[in-house]
């Protein structure tokens, strides 16, 4: 990689950890291509990115961002992965790790906030923005159901009783 392709590839990384709301750090040892992969089309899946990084460039790039503490994790085989919901790019790699003992999960960080390897599997334990959403319309629906179904029952029985005198007549 040139000069120009370094300088290129370090304020790509930069703007996107700009954008990023989490990032987590890894050591990916011994993972093959396949395994790679089948990692980063997991993370892809739930809108977050995995990518192996060269650690003194890695640096270079969080200089100057919100995750310029992050430069202490990047050594030995480090990948990071960073998405803009807070819980897509620890789910992500949470979950592979968990099934791929090669993955250690090295640390992280959301926002200015610092997270240990525990606090990135704590966030990813943590239910995603649209599981919120979900649960908060599902709790405002149910009054509104329980309401519509007790103010039909006395209908429903009267015309049940109704319906029961007539078949009797």
């Amino acid at each position: 990689m040139d000069r120009v392709a370094k300088e290129n590839w370090i304020d790509g990384l930069s703007q996107t950890l700009r954008d990023a709301e989490v990032v987590v750090v890894a050591h990916y040892s011994g993972l093959d291509v396949a395994e790679m992969t089948e990692l980063r089309r997991s993370a892809r899946d739930v809108g977050a990115r995995f990518t192996v990084t060269k650690n003194r460039l890695t640096r270079r790039a969080l200089a100057g961002t919100r995750y310029d503490a992050l430069g202490e994790f990047f050594t030995g085989p480090t990948a990071i992965a960073f998405s803009t919901d807070v819980t897509s790019a620890p789910k992500a790699v949470a979950a592979y790790a968990r099934k791929n003992d090669k993955l250690i999960i090295i640390g992280g960080a959301m926002g200015e906030t610092l997270l240990s390897a525990d606090g990135v599997k704590a966030l990813a334990a943590m239910p995603s923005l649209d599981e919120l959403r979900g649960r908060l319309v599902g709790a405002l629906k149910a009054p509104a159901t329980k309401l519509a179904a007790v103010l039909q029952a006395p209908g429903g029985q009267l015309a049940r009783l109704l319906a029961a005198y007539s078949a009797k007549n």
